[in-house]
């Protein structure tokens, strides 16, 4: 789904709120549903995905007055080149509050699970030394300007059997298509799934200079978003801006469009916040109609990063202190 964080930076007006303000909040969010939208209508490998149209400036300009002042509770995909977007018939399904139901399935939980839950939850390493948990986040640079960013996902060796031929185990990521036929993300031979697994390089002048991501399902480009503006626009994080900083701003996420994992429903108008958002922050955004859950002061997010300066060749990282999950090293 890795250009969902594309379109929601192209979707992003000239001029932005003040970082960080109910309005930055909401216009972010806001975005997000509607890159989400074209997600579910155009992304997968059962079709051609129309990607120059989606990431164009036109259409992303059109799509941009979509954004109001008022929450959007409605899934509204777009329209790249005129074409007609066509949803899963389970696409709208709303989310309730049965046992067990999560917007997010059981693939990648926003935060860890007890031990005692049949969810594998996160990456978590108890005190005795045992491990459980699934997709991680990994970045690496060398002095030379070398970067990779990796998320591993979908073949748990905890529950997914290694074929002893290849030494992997198999992949889990066909949850993720729909048994209805004639979706662009629709089970068929041949084909790959859309997934949320969004590593990520950003470039400038053609070089890289940094490369990020997160663990996190649906949530990655959302963290992500959040996590590189912040970096581009010098934000004013903890007294000033480094990468740590950055990872550590009070982060967020919104269930306004269908789950990639079982049961694949969303929570319309839906927002979860760290506790440590402004509270006058949280109220506006309640104002303006979003369905606000305060969370746990650490719970949004899952980033790490690493950064080059190609002109100093200075090199930099971070790691996201949530959940004790995360290390920065270097030598």
């Amino acid at each position: 789904q890795g250009p969902v964080l594309l379109q929601q930076l192209a979707l992003l007006p000239d001029e932005l709120p003040p970082y960080g303000s109910a309005a930055y909040l909401h216009l972010l969010i806001e975005n997000c549903k509607l890159a989400m939208a074209d997600r579910e209508a155009w992304y997968g490998d059962a079709a051609e995905v129309p990607l120059d149209d989606l990431l164009s400036a036109a259409y992303n300009a059109e799509r941009r007055t979509l954004a109001g002042p008022r929450a959007s509770h409605e899934l509204r995909p777009g329209s790249p080149g005129g074409r007609t977007p066509r949803l899963a018939a389970h696409a709208r399904v709303v989310a309730t509050d049965e046992p067990g139901f999560s917007p997010m399935g059981a693939g990648e939980p926003t935060v860890a699970k007890s031990p005692t839950s049949p969810v594998p939850g996160e990456p978590e390493v108890s005190a005795d030394g045992g491990t459980r948990g699934d997709t991680c986040h990994l970045d690496v640079v060398d002095r030379w300007g070398n970067m990779i960013s990796a998320t591993p996902s979908g073949g748990w060796l905890q529950s997914n059997p290694v074929v002893p031929e290849l030494g992997f185990p198999l992949g889990t990521r066909l949850q993720m298509t729909w048994l209805e036929e004639g979706l662009p993300n629709s089970l068929t031979p041949g084909r790959r799934p859309r997934t949320t697994l969004t590593p990520s390089l950003a470039l400038r002048d053609g070089v890289p200079v940094m490369a990020f991501g997160t663990p996190g399902g649906d949530q990655q480009d959302q963290w992500q978003l959040h996590f590189f503006l912040a970096v581009a626009l010098r934000a004013k994080v903890r007294g000033g801006l480094d990468l740590q900083g950055a990872v550590d701003a009070p982060n967020w996420h919104n269930d306004s469009f269908p789950g990639s994992f079982y049961p694949r429903g969303m929570r319309p108008g839906s927002v979860t916040v760290e506790s440590r958002t402004d509270p006058e922050v949280v109220e506006e955004l309640r104002r303006r109609g979003h369905d606000v859950t305060v969370g746990d002061a650490w719970s949004e997010g899952r980033l790490c990063a690493v950064a080059r300066d190609p002109d100093t060749g200075v090199l930099s990282a971070a790691a996201n202190p949530r959940g004790q999950q995360g290390y920065a090293v270097g030598r």
